[in-house]
């Protein structure tokens, strides 16, 4: 049903606007931590197949499904197509897959995960993938976005995802895509904090009705494990001055203002956590509104500090995007 913690997507299908990241969620511990927060109240899940973690994934899906917890129909799943499969050949096979280790018939919303096309190689031979091939190496492929984008729209004719969308794209390969579409994009997910707003994308995908979902929400936090020199570098925005008195003026915690920031701006979260009070408190964010100055202040923490960059980061396969 619509609700204030909905949004409606440009395919006429309703997505949450808080959801649960799986990036980075070990595979031991992945199936109990879906199944937890879908007790908690969690309807939507993101995930990817290079993030490693499908199957256990798909595991805490069905015994929620099992014990009664939810229908498949209350969920909203998502998944992402990864750099080496953007060949038109390859998309739908690998959507396939990983429909397969999920335990599912469709996908509620299928993602291009980077605008970037790699060799293809087989699953037989790797997977999850990476950004280098069999041979330790970052070879580029030959797919264009648009070759690429044309699978995925017979992905929805064929009844395998209801939605499709993209990340990490820029304006200007958002505007070039939306010449040739067929299927608009639903979705762009992006990378998104006060140390980087992207202002000027965020509005122009939401003017073409594309709605805009934020990834690492709590800013360099998500990358510091990674021993990222960017992350050391930047102040925790959980410990910014800024966002705690604003939490202490609102009785909030300083995650709750990160995503209502996000929230209140219509552009969804999908923030992640093991812990089941903050699982509750992540949820809890639209019983209250931001001010106006809360707002101007948050503005100006804007650095255009971008964490999640291929040229950045490493590409050690333990430190996949």
């Amino acid at each position: 049903m619509p609700s204030a913690s909905t949004i409606k997507l440009n395919s006429g299908h309703e997505m949450p606007l808080v959801g649960f990241g799986l990036w980075k969620v070990n595979n031991d511990t992945c199936a109990d931590q879906v199944y937890n927060a879908i007790k908690a109240g969690y309807r939507c899940f993101d995930g990817a197949c290079d993030y490693g973690n499908e199957v256990e994934s798909g595991q805490g899906v069905a015994r929620a499904i099992k014990d009664g917890l939810v229908k498949r129909s209350d969920l909203f799943l998502v998944s992402k197509l990864w750099n080496s499969f953007h060949d038109a050949p390859h998309v739908e096979p690998i959507c396939k897959k990983q429909l397969q280790d999920w335990g599912l018939d469709y996908f509620d919303l299928y993602i291009m995960h980077f605008p970037i096309s790699l060799k293809y190689v087989d699953p037989s031979v790797r997977y999850p993938p990476g950004f280098t091939d069999e041979n330790n190496k970052v070879t580029p492929g030959n797919a264009s976005i648009q070759e690429t984008w044309t699978a995925m729209e017979k992905l929805v004719d064929n009844g395998l995802c209801r939605s499709i969308g993209v990340s990490n794209f820029k304006g200007v390969l958002l505007m070039d895509l939306l010449r040739y579409a067929k299927i608009r994009p639903a979705t762009l997910q992006i990378e998104h904090h006060p140390y980087l707003m992207q202002e000027a994308l965020v509005k122009y995908a939401q003017d073409e009705g594309i709605a805009v979902t934020a990834y690492s929400s709590f800013g360099p936090q998500s990358f510091l494990e990674m021993d990222m020199q960017q992350a050391k570098d930047a102040p925790l925005l959980m410990e910014h001055d800024t966002i705690k008195k604003i939490a202490k003026k609102h009785g909030k915690t300083p995650a709750q203002v990160l995503l209502r920031w996000a929230t209140q701006r219509n552009v969804a979260v999908i923030p992640k956590s093991n812990n089941k009070d903050r699982l509750a408190q992540n949820l809890d964010i639209f019983g209250f509104n931001l001010d106006d100055e809360d707002m101007k202040e948050i503005k100006a923490m804007d650095k255009g500090l971008r964490f999640n960059d291929p040229l950045n980061v490493s590409l050690d396969e333990d430190k996949k995007l």
